[in-house]
């Protein structure tokens, strides 16, 4: 029997089931590793006793012949989903040392289908950032190095960067995520991974820290297409305690995975050839056409005229979004509170949030409180908003022709700590490719579907119209398979 942490979420599942192994035997293979790989600073905290006593549960009820959906399956948990009794940061100096009293939705129905947890994954902070950069509790450094003497670390992608270095260094066997615009599939892609975001409204919100309520979606990371639709189908479902929840059944996606694509028509967008676009990932691009055509798609060209428009429209709703939700951290509820000697409460409210938050927040903040300040409203965060419109409807006409489209997921492969950390610029285009189908709310994932000249995973991402994660999922099963991806980081930490 392969070591036990090679094994993706399906074979732990089912060796479960056979008896081939005890959960609690996965869990302190998992819990080796993660103690073993403290340099890569993929977890704030780390729970082993969560995952042994989630395994020892499953151990005895397959004795009594009770086994449960993720029975013997540990997770890693973003630092944003809410978890009780363990501390939850959002990876922030002002939530350092909240321990909430309640679980998130997505994280007890999880523990509910009998996952256990291998800790709180580290993040960008409050999820703002696309290379793990901007967390209170240090950098995530990615398993990965390049193959031509470059030993630079590498960054492992954000904001979920934390849950892709994991699950790629075989440090847990999935992860959530969440992805606002292009969090889950830009680190997936980054790392050699496979992530899902999918419909927005699919997985709940409550209990995840917000960051642009409009925009934020959970999802899962895995090894492959399959643990992430195993995980997606556990997340998912209606809660009637968040608002934006989808009152609709979770399809059972895993018993209709087909990488089959015979009579499917794939779009790929004009647009997204972007003006100085590397050629490997245009050859990657050129490579995934190919493999769909492989599986029996029919692909044609589509135009999705607003893309231009989606990036700088996505740094305005977001931000907006952000400056009111991160609002209530004002030291007077909870988290950090910082209070001078002799201060009234407004010191306290600017020392506090001075020392609580980071520079990126501030700066989201700043730029989202000037946008929905009076005299800019109707100029920017209005014009957004309809431009936001747009966007969605591009897709809709362009879903008239095809049932899905492809397109790379990330403009480069990674890149090395420190290198764009300090263009906010250059950092924000790396979600060129991912943040137009967040803007529409729609499925989407990123699979690995090659190596750049380095030895580093470039990713491919399908996007679907709204609720057809089937559609997707499928799509990149069939690249997946073709592709052949098997590629992993060598053992360096």
């Amino acid at each position: 029997m392969s070591d036990l942490t090679d094994l993706g979420i399906a074979q732990i599942r089912d060796g479960f089931q056979a008896g081939d192994f005890t959960a609690r035997e996965v869990a302190e293979a998992f819990n080796a590793n993660v103690a073993t790989a403290k340099s890569l600073n993929a977890f704030i905290v780390e729970t082993p006793e969560h995952a042994l006593a989630a395994a020892d549960a499953a151990d005895q009820e397959r004795e009594a012949g009770a086994v449960r959906p993720l029975s013997g399956v540990p997770l890693g948990i973003k630092d944003l989903f809410c978890t009780e009794g363990v501390q939850t940061t959002a990876a922030s100096h002002i939530l350092e040392g909240f321990v909430p009293t309640y679980e998130s939705t997505v994280t007890e129905r999880l523990f509910v289908a009998g996952a256990g947890m291998l800790g709180k994954l580290n993040m960008d902070q409050f999820a703002m950032g696309s290379s793990n950069e901007t967390s209170h509790f240090g950098n995530v450094i990615s398993p990965w190095r390049r193959n031509d003497g470059g030993n630079a670390p590498l960054a492992p992608g954000g904001s979920s960067g934390g849950s892709s270095a994991a699950v790629s260094a075989r440090l847990a066997p999935g992860a959530t995520g969440t992805d606002t615009g292009g969090s889950i599939r830009q680190p997936a892609a980054f790392t050699g991974i496979s992530g899902i975001k999918p419909t927005y409204g699919r997985c709940s919100r409550w209990g995840v820290v917000s960051f642009a309520s409009s925009l934020d979606q959970a999802g899962a990371m895995a090894r492959d297409v399959r643990d992430c639709t195993i995980m997606l189908e556990a997340m998912a479902g209606f809660d009637p305690k968040d608002a934006t929840s989808l009152d609709l059944p979770v399809p059972e996606w895993e018993a209709g995975l087909s990488s089959d694509l015979r009579g499917k028509t794939i779009g790929i967008p004009k647009e997204y050839r972007v003006d100085n676009m590397p050629r490997e990932i245009d050859a990657l691009w050129e490579r995934g056409i190919q493999l769909v055509k492989d599986a029996g798609a029919n692909v044609i060209e589509v135009s999705l005229p607003h893309t231009k428009y989606a990036l700088p429209t996505y740094y305005i709703i977001a931000p907006a979004e952000a400056s009111s939700n991160l609002a209530r951290y004002d030291g007077v509820r909870y988290g950090l509170r910082d209070l001078p000697d002799g201060a009234n409460l407004q010191d306290m409210y600017a020392a506090t949030r001075a020392d609580g938050f980071g520079a990126e927040v501030k700066r989201r903040i700043l730029i989202g409180t000037y946008v929905l300040s009076a005299g800019f409203y109707d100029a920017y965060f209005t014009k957004a908003q309809k431009v936001r419109a747009l966007i969605a409807r591009d897709f809709a006409l362009a879903f008239e022709k095809c049932d899905l489209l492809l397109t790379p997921t990330a403009p480069s492969s990674a890149f090395a700590l420190g290198e764009k950390s300090d263009d906010p610029l250059a950092m924000y285009l790396n979600d060129v490719f991912t943040v137009p189908s967040s803007l529409a709310g729609l499925p989407a994932m990123s699979v690995p579907g090659g190596l750049d000249q380095a030895g580093l995973p470039l990713g491919l991402q399908v996007i679907g119209r709204p609720l057809d994660e089937q559609g997707v999922l499928n799509a990149c099963l069939a690249i997946e398979e073709r592709a052949g991806f098997t590629a992993r980081p060598g053992e360096w930490w």
